[in-house]
């Protein structure tokens, strides 16, 4: 009888529960577990899916991991009220298909008192193909903020030496990434084979690089700080680039590293006793 009892009260749990779901306007998770894959938001309805993923590995850094939980909360509302509008007013838009839109907090590495994280957006909204867009975040521990890498450089004006010395770096970079891919730039068919081409090469014909890399700030591309060999240390920059912002979207992104010995002379007091080492084996698989 005892048993009966408890498993009588166990269905009817779970019958309100679902009453209660059903009364809700979608279906909103938000989760405090550890879980590395467990999403702090879920929303689910049949024409489109939202989900917002932060590193747990986040967790140990509390004002970090508030500040994107706020941010990833403000997208999560703003996408959600846009689908139900659409779906409202354009049904046709979805063609019978449930859009999504995932966003993915990653730590990068934790560099002194900065951490660096990549924030990833996945979606499919209707179009030909799904899309992702990659952005980064570099946090400063001590002050509790959001910084950039400008206090690392004796000088980072827009097209100044140093952001071109840094964008011609990066561009380089991209350039003989896509050579290892066997990917070039040319569009004749009397291109010469990838394997024979430098990446100076490379780069004197490809446009997309040239046109996704700007010497400035906010148009040399997302960047986080590598870890290094030596502790407290960077051994220089990761540049994140989202499909599209290179080359042709059937590329897809591109992750290429620069070496903080290749910018070492452009470093302020504060850059150089940030950047040192090497990069670490096994960080270029992971990146």
């Amino acid at each position: 009888m005892f048993r009966f009892q408890i498993i009588s009260r166990a269905i009817l749990f779970a019958i309100l529960i679902s009453l209660l779901q059903a009364l809700l306007p979608s279906s909103a998770a938000f989760t405090s577990g550890p879980e590395k894959d467990k999403p702090q938001i879920s929303i689910k309805k049949g024409y489109v899916a939202i989900t917002l993923i932060i590193d747990a590995e986040l967790r140990r850094f509390t004002e970090l991991f508030a500040n994107c939980l706020s941010e990833g909360k403000t997208w999560a509302e703003k996408t959600n009220d846009d689908a139900a509008a659409e779906w409202r007013d354009n049904r046709r838009a979805f063609r019978g298909l449930q859009w999504f839109h995932e966003r993915d907090y990653q730590l990068r590495s934790v560099v002194g008192h900065y951490v660096s994280v990549v924030r990833s957006d996945d979606w499919f909204d209707g179009g030909a193909h799904p899309n992702r867009h990659i952005d980064t975040i570099l946090w400063d521990s001590t002050a509790g903020k959001r910084v950039s890498i400008r206090p690392f450089f004796t000088e980072t004006s827009d097209d100044g030496q140093t952001m071109t010395a840094l964008a011609e770096l990066a561009k380089l970079s991209v350039a003989a990434a896509k050579l290892a891919n066997d990917i070039d730039g040319y569009e004749d068919d009397d291109r010469p084979a990838a394997q024979k081409l430098t990446a100076e090469q490379e780069l004197s014909h490809d446009h997309f690089i040239n046109d996704g890399i700007k010497p400035r700030i906010l148009e040399i591309g997302p960047v986080t700080l590598a870890p290094s060999t030596q502790d407290g240390r960077s051994s220089g920059l990761t540049f994140h680039y989202s499909p599209y912002a290179v080359g042709p979207y059937v590329e897809g992104s591109y992750t290429v590293f620069v070496s903080w010995t290749a910018f070492r002379q452009y470093l302020s007091p504060q850059g150089a006793a940030l950047f040192g080492g090497e990069r670490p084996k096994g960080d270029e698989e992971k990146w």
